[in-house]
């Protein structure tokens, strides 16, 4: 199953990415992701602090898979071990229209697939709050 979502910015890619990847910062604008600590590498574990719509937290370890500067973040968190829940996240930037298009996905899988619907739909709410913040933020 995948959610995919997009929001077109009127700024150059590369503002966007520093945005996105200022992770340092996500506390100030961020409504979905309010806290990311870790590396931008290749490799790295991250810690993630989502925040869902009723205001409740649920923290994720995911491992950077792809760090490609203004073009692509992906990473992949699993629940305790491979196949039973693993979702696989990913930021992609293009040029649009003078500005960027940032796509926002994420592709699950696992046993558990049917039993996590709810924050699979949770994730997708929290996805659009977070392209169109991150619009003001870069726009603003």
């Amino acid at each position: 199953m995948e959610i995919r979502t997009e929001v077109e910015i009127a700024a150059p890619i590369d503002r966007v990415w520093d945005v996105l990847t200022d992770f340092s910062r996500y506390g100030d604008w961020n409504p979905f992701m309010n806290s990311v600590e870790g590396a931008l590498e290749e490799g790295e574990r991250l810690r993630v602090v989502l925040t869902t719509a009723d205001g409740s937290e649920w923290t994720v370890r995911p491992r950077l898979l792809r760090v490609v500067q203004n073009a692509e973040l992906r990473w992949q968190t699993r629940m305790f071990f491979r196949g039973l829940f693993d979702g696989e996240h990913y930021f992609t930037l293009a040029e649009k229209n003078g500005g960027t298009l940032l796509v926002q996905a994420e592709t699950f899988t696992g046993l558990l697939l049917g039993a996590m619907s709810r924050t699979v739909t949770e994730r997708a709410r929290g996805f659009v709050g977070m392209n169109q913040a991150l619009k003001k933020r870069v726009e603003g």
